[in-house]
């Protein structure tokens, strides 16, 4: 992903568009790229940030050590949300200006700064809307 903003002249815009107060949201390797750092990562990967936090790919394992499990996410009500972890990261650390929004198995794997959000799971492949609705909600008040 980051090779082809690069290519395609994006990564500078979508970074200048992110530190302008942009509300943007991204999941498993969307995380990745909303990361100011990286672990694991290609040493030439460069990403968008706009979250002060450490993140490591690929850090529940790789495609086949792929899981689900119910997910208690901070501002969203009625029980956990179920997420789909594919390949994915978890943070590492945060800095002062994140917020952690959720664990899982002592890891982080949700985490909000300003008007971004970050999920290392996939809430798009379940029908549970809450994650997405908590975005829009951002949105709104950006």
């Amino acid at each position: 992903m980051s090779k082809l903003a690069i290519i395609f002249g994006l990564l500078e815009p979508l970074r200048e568009r992110v530190r302008a107060g942009m509300p943007v949201y991204g999941t498993c390797a969307g995380m990745i790229m909303l990361a100011d750092k990286i672990l694991d990562g290609r040493d030439d990967q460069e990403t968008i940030g706009g979250i002060d936090m450490i993140v490591r790919r690929n850090a529940f394992g790789r495609q086949n050590e792929s899981f689900e499990a119910e997910i208690d996410i901070q501002g969203i009500e009625d029980g956990p949300v179920e997420g789909v972890f594919i390949r994915a990261p978890w943070v590492e650390s945060v800095g002062g200006g994140a917020e952690v929004l959720a664990t899982f198995d002592g890891h982080t794997v949700a985490v909000r700064q300003g008007n971004v959000l970050a999920t290392s799971f996939h809430p798009e492949l379940t029908g549970d809307h809450r994650v997405h609705r908590l975005f829009v909600d951002m949105v709104r008040r950006a």
